[in-house]
């Protein structure tokens, strides 16, 4: 995957890079809300490269949005011996959370994983890799699941789950090119 437009956007923004020149975008990729119109062209139309970072925007906001909600294990926290054994023994530390996602990233997160159902049903193991490639870690910026990963699960070499990563993005791009059209 040709990760220029990557590293042109972080350079514009202030990212990170690495020794091995890989760019890592921990708190650039939060970015203005009317930013995602400047990865579009004059017409609306979106790339390969435009349809990767979004969906890995999307990947992350997706990941950093906090599972909150009612369950047992506040039931028995809220215990008062219970609570102070967690604490005696140091089990009281709060882990690093990434921040919660604005209105804006949420909004654009929900336009880009509406963009996988555009890949034909048919077609279920090019939607599982560009879902499973779109998850990047909101803290860490890698990949859930690398390309080896990926083809250890489908039973495939990793140079082959590369090609359908591809494919997938390439039947994406042209899918919300031609809704745009139509739109227009």
């Amino acid at each position: 995957m040709d990760r220029g437009f990557s590293r042109r956007f972080s350079a514009s923004v202030g990212g990170k890079t690495s020794a091995l020149g890989d760019v890592r975008m921990n708190e650039a990729w939060a970015r203005p809300a009317d930013a995602g119109s400047t990865m579009e062209n004059a017409s609306g139309l979106i790339d390969r490269e435009a349809a990767i970072f979004r969906l890995e925007e999307a990947g992350r906001t997706l990941l950093a949005l906090p599972g909150t909600g009612y369950s047992t294990k506040m039931r028995t926290g809220s215990l008062d011996i219970v609570r102070s054994a967690l604490e005696n023994y140091g089990w009281g530390e709060k882990r690093i959370c990434p921040a919660v996602p604005s209105a804006a990233q949420i909004t654009r997160m929900d336009e880009a994983l509406a963009w996988i159902p555009m890949i034909p049903q048919e077609r279920y193991v090019l939607r599982r890799v560009v879902g499973a490639r779109a998850l990047v870690h909101p803290l860490t910026d890698r990949y859930l699941f690398s390309w080896r990963r990926l083809g250890g699960v489908l039973g495939a070499d990793h140079k082959a789950v590369q090609r359908w990563h591809m494919l997938g993005i390439d039947m994406i791009v042209s899918a919300v090119n031609r809704q745009r059209l139509r739109a227009a």
